[in-house]
């Protein structure tokens, strides 16, 4: 049994869709019942003080602050909102717990008609998963650092919006591994394993495993298959495209950068570690079963 402070309990949902600002008085109602006081992001304030309920159970901080301050951070939305959440997240440790408004809603704990099982964080009935992440940094020329970042699913590597193949060159430490005429490549944690990676024929990895996936996308080699290194790898990848002026790299979907010719990616295990709280028994292989139909 973990009992951890709830006294400070962060609200984040997409208050201006319906759905979710409704979802959210729901949850704030249901908490209002225990010692605890609820944040949200000013940056928020004029939509939720629309919904007089909810906006008499809140205080509003700095979006900053909200990340920073919090005993624990409540996401009501799908996997995108989770993964975003985690990444303002990294710096503070502060733990998350999803509550599913989403499509599939893998990465999410519970869905919005168990709001009742949120008694457990007060009964101290959870425990707290850690997932490892993505330390990305971008150099030009291979040599002057330019962009640092992190990811808790994915860093990819492709041209954008535009369908066609790249040339790019793997490498672990100082030894070269191949290189990839293929429409990107994918280099997924654990957690990401079942999302782009999986589509695009990557393997299914459990979460508290320690190795990163590079899985390629539409190779144009028929023996280029997905590479599972160990956590402590350093990857490096590097633009050697001819006919493109630049490609882009794209962490869980959100943060993009460009990449130029002669740029390399590095791609190692970030120090920092993504908590996501856990309230069920249920183990990753039956969430697989049930999200995926596997």
């Amino acid at each position: 049994m973990i009992l951890m402070s709830l006294k400070k309990i962060g609200l984040v949902t997409n208050f201006n869709i319906r759905e979710k600002s409704e979802a959210a008085t729901r949850v704030s109602a249901f908490l209002s019942k225990y010692p605890c006081s609820l944040f949200a992001s000013e940056l928020m304030m004029e939509k939720i003080k629309q919904n007089e309920a909810l906006a008499s159970r809140l205080t509003f901080i700095p979006n900053s602050a909200l990340y920073r301050e919090m005993d624990v951070i409540i996401v009501l939305g799908g996997d995108g909102s989770i993964l975003s959440a985690a990444r303002y997240c990294l710096s503070s440790g502060i733990p998350i717990l999803g509550i599913n408004l989403g499509r599939l809603g893998y990465m999410a704990e519970m869905e919005a008609d168990e709001l009742d099982m949120l008694s457990k964080l007060f009964e101290g009935n959870y425990r707290i998963e850690e997932r490892s992440m993505l330390d990305v940094s971008v150099y030009r020329k291979g040599k002057q650092l330019v962009n640092r970042a992190s990811a808790l699913n994915d860093a990819v590597i492709s041209n954008g919006s535009v369908a066609r193949m790249v040339d790019l060159e793997l490498s672990e430490r100082d030894a070269l591994v191949t290189t990839y005429r293929a429409d990107g490549l994918i280099f997924s944690t654990p957690t990401g394993s079942t999302a782009y990676s999986m589509s695009a024929g990557g393997p299914v990895i459990d979460p508290t495993m320690k190795c990163i996936c590079v899985t390629p996308i539409c190779s144009h080699n028929l023996a280029a298959r997905p590479i599972v290194f160990s956590d402590d790898a350093v990857l490096s990848v590097r633009n050697i495209c001819e006919r493109e002026k630049n490609l882009f790299l794209t962490l869980d979907g959100k943060v993009n950068f460009e990449i130029y010719k002669g740029d390399t990616v590095k791609i190692k295990r970030s120090e920092s570690v993504a908590k996501l709280i856990k309230l069920k028994e249920r183990g990753f292989y039956n969430t697989l079963h049930s999200k995926m139909h596997i």
